[in-house]
């Protein structure tokens, strides 16, 4: 019988979180506990005078619906890593509500490779996300009574861009309208909701350094504009230290552990299709300092997540990673070969070949244009065959790089103990790594050369709403910052039913905003929407607790 995720963590013996933390050395004064098995790191001690480990970034292809296991692998290869005797930590993002609920599941990992507690960390954790949604909808409250009160800051209420949010896919917010039955209600305008990994104050968490920075950084949050043009900011507001309150222990780093034992610092949670696609800084920089190799991930395929921690979160954090694993699964090669979903589990070797084009693009991506050492892990299915297998162990050689083959689902650290010794190996190679596009390229050159070096674009197409945004920016000042693309995970392009690895199309850019405060302009692309929805069978439907208050249905 094989047994369910939640199944699997249920049957494991968790260390208490205090001894977790030792074994890196981290006291236990410097926890705050909630309760046995997870803990806030309360006290961040100076460690400017300590080396950096070794960052490896776990990415995949373009995924399918369900994901490809990229979370599973990372933490499959923290506990391969500790079993071969390195030293190592895992700094993941913290899974949001919606998807949880919704088709992708809990991100906490999968089978023997998992992050502990599992219910607790898909569900309300440390309630980071509850403290990031109270802060984002705190600063709405202050927005809209302060035009209610008498507007003396001359906010255009037709200009305003800061939207209120729920950690939940809910199509029904999307777009609303408030401030109905008179006066005493607010003033009527047209509105909606963003899920809360989209909060602008998501990508702020996870992007500062420490509480000054954060408080510095959501100051600089724009959240509308004057019937002059001009911006109006949640420091205008006086809402930054209210605001930093709410924020003040969301900002320190959570710590677990793997089904393993191994340290798993796991924090923030951007979505990678819509904001940056990264755990916090302060996360990854902590499992630098107190391991020999920390591993991260980038949210979806190489295209989003990495391309932006490469070129946002590097860049603001200087950070470089030094070896990089592209994650690929039989079955994603063959949906980008044409294979339907549900013919998914039939050996086809030729449709398997069809797919190897998006790994190659992939694979010239990272190698080439942000110039890192590589290896690809196919993630293990039950339903891979081994003809399919050797197909893409064949591919890999052919294209020049190394590839081995990861039962982590299955077998926890020992099916990636090969896959952790090329990734010791290979963060000692030569590393060339490279930005995509240089901070004074104009926002216009930085669109094409992403969409052209990264996607296999000819470029890019301005619609009139992101010729005048675009116009607005660089008189506003923002012309330098790095660019965030929000488009669709399922193809290189913005149109999602373009799969494998097309090539000669435009990505169209139908608007463009600032997130001042994070510091990055937001290229809004395709259909891709900040408020998701739920599916026809959500995954709510079969999740359930009993009398004891087990959770079961959760993955």
């Amino acid at each position: 019988m094989v047994l369910s995720d939640i199944e699997i963590a249920n049957s494991v013996t968790m260390k208490p979180i205090e001894e977790i933390a030792e074994s890196i050395g981290i006291d236990k004064e410097d926890l705050s506990l909630y309760g046995k098995y997870k803990a806030k790191i309360s006290n961040i001690k100076e460690l400017d005078g300590k080396d950096n480990g070794k960052l490896i970034l776990v990415t995949a292809i373009t995924p399918t619906p369900a994901g490809e296991g990229k979370t599973t692998t990372s933490v499959g290869l923290v506990d391969a890593l500790t079993a071969i005797g390195k030293k190592a930590v895992i700094a993941l993002r913290e899974p949001s509500l919606g998807p949880v609920f919704g088709v992708k599941g809990g991100a906490a990992g999968g089978g023997y490779a998992q992050v502990v507690p599992m219910e607790d960390i898909n569900l309300h954790f440390t309630g980071d996300f509850h403290a990031i949604g109270a802060a984002n909808n705190l600063l709405a409250a202050l927005l809209d009574n302060h035009i209610h009160q008498g507007n003396t800051l001359q906010i255009d209420s037709r200009k305003i861009t800061w939207k209120r949010v729920v950690d939940m896919n809910d199509r029904q917010l999307r777009h609303i309208v408030d401030g109905l039955q008179g006066r005493v209600n607010g003033v009527p305008r047209e509105d909606g909701f963003d899920i809360t990994v989209a909060s602008e104050i998501m990508a702020i968490l996870c992007l500062a350094n420490d509480i000054t920075d954060l408080k510095n950084k959501l100051r600089n949050i724009i959240v509308a504009y004057n019937f002059d043009g001009e911006p109006v900011t949640a420091g205008d507001l006086k809402a930054e230290g209210a605001l930093t309150a709410l924020l003040k222990d969301a900002i320190q780093p959570n710590i677990v552990q793997t089904l393993e034992h191994a340290p798993a610092f796991i924090h923030g949670g951007p979505f990678a299709n819509i904001a940056h696609g990264c755990n916090s800084v302060l996360a990854t920089k902590l499992a630098l300092k107190y391991a020999d190799y920390a591993v991260t991930e980038a949210g979806f395929g190489a295209d989003l997540g990495a391309e932006k921690f490469i070129d946002i979160k590097c860049r603001l954090a200087n950070l470089k990673p030094d070896a990089v694993v592209l994650v690929a699964t039989i079955r994603a090669l063959k949906m980008h070969g044409g294979v339907k979903k549900n013919e998914l589990g039939t050996e086809n070797v030729a449709a398997v070949m069809d797919g190897i084009p998006n790994l190659a693009k992939h694979l010239k991506n990272i190698t080439e244009v942000y110039g890192m050492p590589t290896v690809v892990a196919i993630n293990k299915f039950p339903t891979d065959t081994p003809a399919e297998i050797a197909a893409v162990e064949e591919a890999c050689e052919k294209l020049g790089v190394s590839v081995v083959l990861s039962d982590v689902w299955g077998k926890g650290s020992e099916g990636g103990k090969e896959l952790a010794e090329k990734v010791v190996a290979l963060a000692e190679e030569p590393n060339h790594f490279s930005y995509v596009y240089d901070l004074e390229d104009s926002i216009e050159d930085k669109l094409n050369k992403i969409v052209q070096k990264v996607y296999g674009g000819k470029g890019v197409e301005l619609a009139p709403s992101a010729k005048k945004g675009l116009k607005e920016l660089e008189r506003l000042g923002f012309g330098n910052y790095p660019i965030c693309m929000a488009k669709t995970q399922y193809s290189f392009s913005d149109d999602a039913t373009l799969i494998g690895a097309p090539k000669d199309f435009t990505v169209t850019i139908r608007n463009l905003k600032v997130s001042a405060g994070a510091g990055f302009i937001v290229a809004l692309t395709g259909a891709v929407m900040t408020m998701p929805g739920l599916p026809k069978s959500p995954a709510a439907e079969r999740i359930d607790v009993d009398a004891k208050g087990n959770i079961t249905g959760l993955f």
